[in-house]
């Protein structure tokens, strides 16, 4: 396994891909980023998911020029939230409800803004049985056993946040780790969009 690098980042674009609306190809998303100046820029599914080097950009910066370029260059306005490696390691060690989820049903809903975890502290103290909530540094974690459409959590959160917050199953976000983590993209067909 390969120790994290620091100038890997991962940027999650907000709604695109989503019925018919903000349709970007993987590849003309990798294009882009590529030609930002990222370098080994990677995507996973189909959903906005790009883990790249950045050299030395900070991960706000890096969020703004997506933004701008997405709209420049390919005509879709999407909000952009950038995690460093390290911070997205810190995301997946404060999963405290990964354990014992789902990870088709366990969701990871990003913070474009960490201080709103500030905001969503007083949800923790609300009865959200069957589904559960936890709290971490970049991220608010739902556990929705239901379904995502019928979560309560989910509705409080985004009632709470709009577009502050974008969200991504469990499993995706494995997807993201092991890429991270030094996985060859190459092999599994299902890291890898073309």
């Amino acid at each position: 396994m390969t120790t994290l690098q620091n100038s890997q980042q991962v940027a999650f674009l907000r709604g695109i891909n989503v019925g018919r609306a903000k349709r970007v190809a993987m590849a003309d998303l990798r294009k882009l980023l590529g030609d930002l100046g990222f370098a080994n820029v990677r995507t996973v599914l189909n959903s906005g998911n790009v883990v790249y080097d950045a050299d030395r950009v900070a991960p706000a910066e890096a969020a703004a020029r997506i933004e701008e370029a997405l709209v420049l260059k390919l005509g879709v306005a999407a909000r952009v939230t950038v995690l460093s490696a390290r911070q997205f390691s810190e995301l997946i060690a404060q999963n405290t409800l990964a354990p014992v989820a789902d990870a088709a049903r366990l969701l990871a809903l990003v913070l474009n803004n960490p201080a709103d975890v500030q905001r969503l502290a007083p949800l923790l103290q609300q009865p959200w049985q069957p589904e559960a909530l936890a709290l971490g540094q970049w991220a608010a974690y739902a556990w929705c056993p239901d379904g995502v459409l019928a979560s309560k959590v989910l509705a409080a959160l985004g009632a709470m946040l709009g577009d502050g917050v974008t969200s991504r199953n469990w499993a995706t976000m494995h997807k993201l780790k092991l890429l991270l983590d030094g996985a060859d993209v190459a092999a599994p067909a299902s890291i890898q969009e073309t």
